[in-house]
């Protein structure tokens, strides 16, 4: 990703249409799977600026970022977050079964990192037995626009290919959606 979009997304993830419908989206998922008042630890795998860190994350356990870029580790710091480890998905930084819940909002797709399978194993070796893994991607190549340019968009996803991704490194999927549709409509517009 570009250094400029950084600061972009770091002073619009609380105030942009698309951040807070992705967060109450997110919030209403994971209320669905989360056992008891909290995960005891959490992985924001690709934590970039730190927003869902902070205002998604942070009250449901104990929660470590990881993100590939030092700007980005510095932004999550200015958010107030602690727990962050400059790593990249691809060789995370923990012994394995560390964590009860992992997401990667938004993270796989880009061409820093060029083996998303790699990224789902990785996730898959540090993901408790019982844990829940949380992945939010972008759909369908043909919605690829200007701002996937900017951000170094890799690649977008069909719904099977990322079952399929997950199924074969050993991950059981509870539930696959389109889950922003709400939000589809002015994205199209847009």
């Amino acid at each position: 990703m570009r250094p400029d979009e950084y600061e972009l997304m770091y002073r619009m993830e609380s105030v942009h249409w698309w951040y807070r419908g992705m967060q109450t989206i997110t919030e209403t998922l994971l209320d669905c799977y989360q056992p008891g008042d909290s995960w005891n630890a959490i992985l924001d795998a690709g934590c970039g600026t730190g927003g869902m860190l902070t205002a998604c994350l942070s009250h449901r356990g104990i929660v470590t970022g990881v993100d590939l870029s030092p700007l980005a580790m510095g932004f999550c710091k200015k958010r107030g977050a602690h727990r962050l480890a400059c790593a990249s998905v691809l060789v995370l930084p923990f012994a394995g079964s560390t964590f009860d819940l992992i997401v990667s909002f938004d993270v796989l797709y880009e061409d820093s990192v060029p083996d998303d399978r790699r990224a789902i194993r990785e996730f898959a070796r540090v993901l408790r037995e019982g844990g829940v893994l949380f992945l939010r991607l972008p759909a369908y190549d043909w919605l690829r626009g200007e701002h996937d340019r900017v951000i170094n968009t890799a690649r977008r996803y069909r719904l099977r290919q990322v079952v399929s991704m997950l199924r074969d490194n050993g991950l059981e999927v509870e539930l696959a959606s389109y889950a922003n549709m709400f939000l589809f409509p002015f994205a199209l517009i847009k």
